[in-house]
């Protein structure tokens, strides 16, 4: 012992903090601090101004005192006398410090909040990509089937049956008779369905597994036939290119791991949130162009002009602005000015472009929803409204 030691005051207990097992230590006051003694006869001395008095301890018989710098490692001590001398001597016992510093912390959370946008915007996008194109044609068409009816309960504000699907013989007849004029050549391994709901949303959408739905809104906003096929000839590239699969997949993984991170894992808050995100779709501005530039050469070989994708955008932007329905979602993207300008740049010089349905069939398309304040007077019926680059 040194000159500044005193006998051996008393036992503690110590925990090191690797396990959960309490050692029995003798306890030595010295000048410079608590002196603790191992069984095995190794001793450390903890300074006087590391102490620090753990706060909130179960047990009210101890003193409970850890050491600045070791966030793990605690002394238990019980001997009334020894508790006196830590109490009196130790100048910081009741210090409480920081855990962990400011800049730590901001850069930990930096680091950590760059992994989530990492795992979200990189890497569920690439999973997604090789899932869309190796997932079965039976999976993917069951994807689009349950987000179908998720869309359709989504959008019922009773919460009861669902948006009611328009079953019009003549006018899903007629939209038919539309999609088999654009005639797609694809190699897809299932058929293109075409649903129609009865909705006010100016809005149109293509889902996993070949669905395409449209709702009434679009149709009764549409001035003629032609507009109506350019929107479905831009569906119809978006289902080729299992955009909708690829679109699915991501949202759902990215909303998975939100769902992990804030709760509500695949709750029904998750679906909701899947069911809209597939409703207002918003892909990237290259798939967007890729879709458009299918849709023009579908519409030039139908012969229905390739103009007809912009001008019916470009005509609700102006009278309606960009706050809702298809137009918010169609001119969300930043360059729609160019798609637009694009639509009317494939119109093909010299080439004779006509109507895509007859007027009776177009008058029962816009009634497909059992509504008739849609149609439109003979003289606005499209056999008697030419389209730019029309003869």
């Amino acid at each position: 012992m040194t000159e500044t030691q005193t006998r051996a005051a008393a036992f503690a207990d110590f925990v090191a903090g690797e396990r959960a097992v309490l050692t029995r230590v003798s306890v030595c006051l010295l000048a410079e601090g608590l002196e603790l003694a191992q069984p095995d006869g190794q001793s450390v001395i903890w300074r006087w101004a590391e102490l620090r008095a753990e706060p909130d301890q179960a047990d009210k018989d101890a003193l409970v005192i850890s050491r600045s710098g070791d966030k793990v490692a605690r002394l238990y001590l019980r001997d009334k006398n020894v508790k006196a001398q830590v109490r009196t001597r130790a100048p910081h016992l009741k210090k409480r410090d920081r855990a962990i510093s400011v800049p730590k912390l901001v850069t930990w959370a930096g680091g950590a909040a760059a992994s989530v946008a990492a795992i979200i915007f990189v890497l569920v996008p690439m999973m997604a990509a090789q899932l869309a194109v190796l997932l079965p044609p039976e999976g993917e068409k069951a994807l689009g089937d349950t987000t179908f009816e998720q869309i359709r309960m989504a959008l019922d504000e009773t919460g009861l049956a669902g948006a009611a699907i328009c079953e019009a013989p003549a006018g899903n007849a007629a939209m038919q008779a539309m999609y088999d004029r654009l005639n797609p050549a694809s190699d897809l391994p299932y058929d293109i369905q075409i649903h129609i709901l009865d909705h006010d949303m100016v809005n149109a959408f293509a889902l996993p597994g070949g669905r395409i739905v449209f709702f009434r809104g679009l149709i009764e906003q549409a001035e003629n036939p032609e507009e109506v096929a350019a929107v479905l000839a831009h569906e119809i590239g978006h289902v080729v290119n299992r955009d909708p699969t690829r679109d699915a997949l991501r949202s759902a993984g990215s909303l998975g791991v939100l769902g992990l991170l804030f709760g509500d894992f695949a709750g029904g808050t998750i679906a909701l949130f899947l069911a809209n995100q597939l409703i207002n779709a918003s892909y990237s501005q290259s798939a967007e162009a890729v879709a458009d530039d299918y849709a023009h050469e579908l519409l030039d070989k139908a012969g229905v002009s390739p103009a007809a994708l912009g001008t019916m955008f470009e005509r609700l932007l102006a009278e309606h602005g960009d706050a809702e329905g298809i137009v918010a979602h169609f001119m969300s993207h930043p360059q729609m000015g160019e798609r637009i300008a694009a639509a009317q740049a494939a119109v093909v010089e010299g080439q004779t472009y006509g109507s895509i349905l007859e007027a009776d069939a177009w008058r029962s398309l816009q009634t497909v929803c059992g509504g008739t304040s849609a149609v439109q007077s003979d003289q606005d019926l499209p056999d008697k409204k030419p389209w730019p680059g029309d003869d």
